[in-house]
């Protein structure tokens, strides 16, 4: 069901359903809230995982699960969660991801040992992978198509931008002045708030686009690509060869195989494959897969080196990241300009090849001051990576008419996230080692080699696009006959 209407909402009139415009505005502000809390807890623990493997005792491997637990049932449930709206109603799922996310945020903020703050987490993913998709669908069913929408979504990606860039303050805010906790616990006040607003603001939407959920299908990949990054994981300490990592390596692989299996052959897939021959679908996601390799790493290990190298405290490892947090804001929302004048393509190799450099620059400098060894890499990383998340998002997400957009969409967020994740896996243990002791120094060289090991990534990643991308597009956008829209869901998709 659409809203079939131009107004712009805050105008003081009302939709052609009747629904008036403050309204339109509930939609809007919960839509921004549910999607600023998801994209916060990405990285807002970053900063806190010194005093968590403190608190608890966390191993590295622990500390990467903390992480990696959120993103991987996250990415891995995203298309059951979009799917989930459209059959159940987008109100509904809003508010059920939205309670799980809350109440496992709670869960995680008062946990005692390292599996209750693991398990904790991995339920937090999954609430997220529900909320997510219904942030974006509200809005693109409740505000009326043409400027109003453009506004609208637009809020929605500058707060997801906001949600990521803000991780790393708000996270030493609270570790210095409260404890590691409130990074997590700081979800349920918000969270009840906006549960409540919601429950009173806001109209039920559905949309009959399927008959049944591929539950199948999605219990298939997550838990194929969950066993695949435990598999790289334990390479950190038992080795590539070992049984440890080859058995979850192998059972990953087999499972995913039996996902692609199931896909193409159930009457209503989690993922249609036949979207995969689409030179812009495929493409797209495959390049947005192998940056996010790199890139979702970057806040990690700069994290762990302010705190771990130059000593600063989690509450100045948040206030050192602001400027990389401002530069990736600023890229996503400079993109759009770039590619109404040079193309889409042109956009994506310029922001994968600034990130390149950044990685390259990063991995070359010696332990010294935040200045010389932290603020110039990381901002030249993080503008890169606005640059090219915005255009590729663009790219992958405007090949299909608007009853895919939603699909496309989820399909484009769960290979930015999942490429992440196994990616902070590959250079962690790449990092460890090159890690020949404890100190400082020690730790500095392995997170050097890790910089070093993205920026080849990236640099692969800079070919890719520039031969296999679609040709790049200048002003007017060329879509298929019918798309309106997907091109708003894939421009607020890439702030996340």
């Amino acid at each position: 069901m659409t809203v079939m209407t131009q107004t712009v909402p805050g105008s003081g009139t009302s939709t052609s359903d009747g629904i008036p415009s403050a309204r339109l505005w509930a939609v809007v502000l919960a839509a921004c809230a549910g999607q600023f809390l998801v994209v916060l807890d990405v990285s807002v623990v970053n900063v806190a995982l010194p005093s968590m493997r403190a608190d608890l005792g966390l191993g590295a491997t622990g500390l990467q699960w903390v992480v990696n637990a959120y993103t991987l049932t996250f990415a891995g449930l995203m298309l059951l969660g979009g799917r989930a709206a459209d059959l159940f109603g987008r109100k509904r799922v809003f508010l059920a991801g939205l309670a799980l996310f809350t109440a496992a945020s709670l869960a995680g903020g008062l946990a005692q040992e390292p599996w209750q703050l693991l398990a904790a987490r991995g339920v937090q993913g999954t609430g997220a992978a529900v909320l997510a998709p219904a942030t974006l669908t509200l809005l693109t069913t409740s505000v009326p198509a043409g400027p109003a929408r453009t506004r609208a979504v637009a809020t929605w990606s500058a707060v997801g931008a906001g949600g990521g860039a803000a991780g790393g303050l708000v996270g030493g805010v609270l570790t210095d002045a409260f404890s590691w906790r409130w990074v997590l616990l700081i979800n349920v006040p918000v969270g009840a708030v906006v549960l409540l607003a919601a429950a009173v603001w806001l109209t039920e939407r559905r949309e009959r686009t399927a008959r049944r959920l591929d539950a199948p299908g999605a219990l298939l990949v997550t838990l194929g690509l969950v066993a695949v990054a435990f598999g790289i994981v334990r390479t950190d300490t038992a080795g590539w060869t070992a049984p440890d990592a080859l058995g979850p390596l192998a059972g990953g692989l087999v499972l995913l195989a039996l996902f692609v299996a199931v896909e193409a052959r159930t009457r209503e897939p989690l993922v249609p494959l036949r979207l995969f021959r689409r030179r812009a679908v495929s493409s797209a996601n495959t390049a947005i897969f192998v940056n996010g390799l790199a890139m979702f790493s970057m806040w990690y290990f700069l994290s762990l080196h302010t705190q771990n190298v130059l000593g600063y405290t989690p509450l100045q490892a948040g206030l050192a990241m602001i400027p990389h947090s401002l530069s990736i804001v600023v890229g996503s929302k400079t993109a759009p300009y770039l590619m109404a004048r040079i193309g889409d393509r042109y956009v994506a190799v310029l922001g994968t090849s600034a990130a390149a450099l950044g990685y390259l620059w990063q991995g070359s400098v010696h332990p010294g001051g935040y200045a010389a060894t932290i603020l110039g890499p990381g901002v030249l990383m993080a503008l890169g990576a606005g640059f090219a998340a915005t255009a590729l998002a663009t790219v992958a997400t405007s090949a299909g008419g608007p009853q895919e957009a939603g699909l496309l969409s989820g399909l484009f967020g769960t290979g930015r996230t999942m490429g992440g994740a196994l990616g902070l896996a590959v250079l962690s243990t790449v990092a460890a080692a090159r890690t020949a002791g404890p100190g400082p120094a020690a730790l500095a060289t392995g997170y050097r080699a890790a910089f070093l090991a993205g920026a080849g990534i990236l640099a692969a990643s800079v070919l890719f696009v520039a031969v296999l991308l679609p040709r790049a597009r200048t002003g007017a956008r060329a879509r298929p006959q019918g798309a309106e829209g997907a091109g708003s869901a894939g421009d607020a998709e890439s702030a996340g």
